[in-house]
């Protein structure tokens, strides 16, 4: 694939599957307005710049802002060759119009509430939200498909959800299936006893916290089932050189224990020639079953600030000391 060699951004294959994701992806909920309002414009430009940094992945959902998300990012990609990138978005959430305006939407996207979501992992719940989201994105398939946060629909997962994407699979409606959440054990659960080709686990493996190490992450690895890691910053608190007092954890103020082993893990980072935020982004795409590291953006200087952070050379030294001070799991894969 030329266009990798070109931009210093490497591929990995999906196991199992013809799909392979660049290293490096673009997360695409700033451009459903999370948390504040983003332009057309800003939406677009950011697209442009992660395509020229050689970013091939992008991911969305219905979610992101009721739809907004999927449409900018189907203008912005519209004049692409399909061939050339990979787009992932979810089901779980269907998206259902309301009468007349509702006011904004409560879920942290500044949206007007044109739609109310509904849980709904039937088969007909998943089907119609692929159509809603091929319509919204002005494609005709989607590369990968994810079950979004089915935390508590484990039993209509199993029992159709899961089901109905493995049959549009088969079908060659979707290139790879899997789920996206923020938890690993239920993940796991999934990997056990089904037959999905991928996962994105959010938030935790990061350099604050490895737990996924106990069973997540061997079982795909075992099972050659590919991660997608997002919110490696985990929510902020890794995402300066420093972090500062008030930073954010799971998207609510970290603890003070979790600021200080943040500021513990900089002060390492910054002896050997390194920041904290390019070590987070560098540290999950040492273990062989993760494929992309996902970071969001909203501009086109965040999506460069990523792309050098991917691209910085960091010393191995830095990784032995964190091991050494007890910063990071013995048995965590480092980069090498």
């Amino acid at each position: 694939m030329f266009w990798l060699a070109q931009s210093m951004i490497l591929a990995r294959p999906v196991p199992k599957t013809h799909v392979a994701l660049s290293e490096l992806s673009l997360g695409c909920a700033q451009l459903g307005n999370l948390f504040r309002e983003v332009s057309d414009a800003d939406c677009r430009t950011t697209v442009d710049a992660a395509w020229e940094l050689g970013i091939r992945y992008f991911d969305t959902a219905p979610h992101y802002g009721l739809g907004l998300s999927e449409r900018r990012l189907g203008a912005a990609l519209a004049s692409r060759p399909r061939a050339d990138y990979v787009l992932s978005s979810k089901v779980g959430r269907l998206l259902e119009p309301v009468d007349g305006l509702e006011g904004w939407d409560d879920q942290g996207f500044v949206v007007r509430a044109t739609h109310r979501r509904i849980w709904d992992f039937s088969r007909d719940g998943i089907c119609r939200s692929i159509e809603g989201s091929l319509e919204r994105l002005g494609l005709d398939r989607l590369d990968v498909v994810f079950l979004h946060d089915p935390d508590d629909h484990w039993p209509e997962v199993l029992a159709a959800g899961y089901p109905a994407l493995e049959e549009l699979r088969a079908e060659g409606v979707v290139g790879a299936i899997g789920a996206g959440m923020n938890q690993a054990p239920m993940l796991a659960d999934l990997v056990r006893e089904t037959d999905v080709d991928l996962v994105m686990l959010a938030g935790r493996y990061t350099l604050l916290e490895q737990e996924a190490l106990d069973d997540l992450l061997p079982l795909c690895a075992d099972r050659r089932v590919a991660i997608v890691a997002a919110g490696v910053f985990n929510s902020g608190l890794l995402a300066r050189a420093r972090p500062p007092d008030g930073a954010r954890h799971d998207y609510e103020s970290a603890p003070q224990e979790l600021v200080e082993r943040a500021r513990a893990i900089a002060r390492v980072c910054e002896r050997h020639g390194t920041t904290l935020p390019a070590a987070a982004l560098a540290f999950p795409l040492a273990h062989p079953a993760v494929v992309s590291v996902c970071v969001g953006a909203r501009s086109a200087e965040q999506v460069r600030r990523n792309a050098a952070l991917y691209r910085e050379a960091i010393a191995a030294d830095l990784w032995n000391e964190l091991k050494a001070e007890a910063l990071l799991r013995q048995d965590a894969p480092v980069p090498g």
